[in-house]
């Protein structure tokens, strides 16, 4: 995996407003958390995942984090209603990595096709400042432990 955020152009959700940026740009002289998940709208990721850092938004805030990023192999269209089926998802920032790109440059992209998903994302998440990743957690397939907003949260 890459220690630096590609600079790749990706779309970003916020607040329901889809954008093509350059990720490494956005990222430019933030302290942010990136969390990602197999798939919008996927159990784990939807009632566990997603909450968890819709939940502890303010103290991550309250640790100097500037944003919270979201990260799926979705389409914007698919991420945009995820983040919108919450009632606080405007709390998080959603990047639609359709293509899979940026996870390919992290070495996370995985083949779920047997559960016909497709390529997706391994769950991860990750402290990333000024663009430089400073640690990842990368969950082993099936688990919701070590990506959580509660573990990255106790490592700040």
């Amino acid at each position: 995996m890459s220690k630096l955020i590609p600079a790749i152009e990706v779309p970003v959700i916020q607040k329901g407003i889809t954008s093509k940026v350059n990720l490494s740009s956005e990222l430019n002289n933030k302290k942010v958390i990136i969390f990602g998940v197999p798939g919008a709208f996927t159990p784990t990721c939807s009632e566990k995942h997603m909450p968890s850092y819709i939940k502890l938004h303010q103290q991550f805030i309250n640790k100097g984090i500037d944003d919270i990023y979201c990260l799926s192999v979705n389409d914007s269209f698919v991420m945009n209603a995820w983040l919108l089926s919450y009632t606080d998802g405007d709390k998080i920032i959603g990047i639609a990595d359709g293509n899979g790109e940026i996870t390919k440059d992290f070495n996370l992209l995985t083949d779920k096709s047997k559960n016909f998903m497709g390529m997706r994302s391994n769950r991860f998440a990750m402290i990333v400042h000024n663009n430089k990743i400073l640690e990842v957690c990368i969950e082993n397939p099936g688990e919701y432990k070590v990506s959580s907003a509660e573990n990255i949260l106790s490592k700040l």
